[in-house]
């Protein structure tokens, strides 16, 4: 009986416990509302998970270059909401530009390449406002009947503050800067840790494209025109923690709720090929004529990254 009685005890004893330890978090709050979003976001940078890889262990590696595009379906997570006033979410530019004001460095482009220069210190703050302008000073829009006069200083996205030494965001141009952000070019790297025996991507850096200056129109310098788009470069793993702290939109369903960093480590985005690291330092658009040679040589670098993999199982 008393064995009983001791394990009794000790049942619900553990049951406590376990309920000390995982309280019970109603799904509808003392009005009635839906507990959609996560009350507590403040330490989710604390938890990104960052796999220490040996240099010893990583025995075959390659960079490749690709363009996330949101005009495809499946990236309209990343380009929604459109507007910079929502309560609730953040589209992917809206968290890059919160991020550099926050302080978050962001790099120039090489100047002999379109790779990132992170050996070169980060952009002065005092030129960021710069790069983030919804409107070319020096351009003529006389022949433009969409544009709309706006002086020099509401062109800027974000400003600076001299006396505070501190950026700011400016929302009057962001919704016309932000349809015009099409289009993200990353550089990531993909590895085989022999230690694990397995492949890895990670994404090294990511940039801003601003579409308008990718011209399509003289195919002779498609290069050119990518190169002149870029805005600057952003180290993906300084960008982490401000994705771990935002959900993208959901889509279809309010309670699937997945942020920004998973969005990315999940690969749940569609992108294309633009270029692989090689001794001849050529991206596609350098060597190709057509869009459909274009496609067979992106499917060609898709299909070495696969068999390398497969090869490294054959007996």
């Amino acid at each position: 009986m008393i064995k009983k009685l001791s394990l009794i005890v000790c049942f619900t004893l553990s049951v406590a416990v376990a309920h000390a330890q995982h309280p019970v978090i109603p799904f509808f709050d003392e009005m009635g509302s839906a507990k959609i979003k996560t009350e507590e976001f403040s330490q989710a940078h604390d938890t990104i998970v960052q796999v220490e890889h040996r240099i010893d262990d990583i025995i075959w590696s390659r960079y490749i270059y690709r363009i996330i595009d949101m005009r495809y379906k499946q990236n309209y997570q990343m380009y929604f909401p459109v507007e910079s006033d929502d309560a609730d979410y953040r589209n992917l530019f809206k968290v890059i530009t919160d991020a550099v004001v926050d302080g978050m460095p962001i790099y120039e482009r090489s100047a002999s390449n379109i790779k990132p220069d992170f050996l070169q210190a980060p952009v002065d703050r005092k030129v960021i406002p710069t790069m983030f302008m919804a409107d070319d000073p020096t351009a003529d829009y006389s022949d433009d009947p969409t544009h709309f006069e706006i002086c020099c200083s509401d062109a800027m996205l974000v400003h600076y503050d001299s006396v505070a030494d501190e950026l700011s965001f400016h929302f009057y141009p962001f919704e016309k800067l932000v349809r015009n952000q099409l289009k993200y070019l990353i550089q990531e790297i993909v590895f085989f840790d022999k230690h694990t025996s397995r492949m890895y991507q990670k994404i090294i850096a990511i940039a801003p494209l601003q579409s308008d200056k990718i011209s399509t129109r003289d195919d002779s310098d498609i290069m050119g025109s990518l190169i002149q788009s870029i805005m600057f470069w952003v180290p993906f793993d300084a960008l982490r923690p401000y994705l771990a702290m935002q959900y993208v939109i959901p889509n279809r369903n309010e309670t699937k709720r997945v942020t920004f960093d998973e969005f990315f480590q999940k690969h749940l985005y569609t992108s294309y090929i633009v270029g692989e690291g090689n001794m001849y330092n050529r991206w596609i658009p350098n060597y190709v004529k057509t869009a459909a040679d274009a496609k067979k040589e992106q499917e060609r670098i898709a299909t070495e990254l696969l068999n390398f993999e497969q090869d490294l199982w054959e007996y």
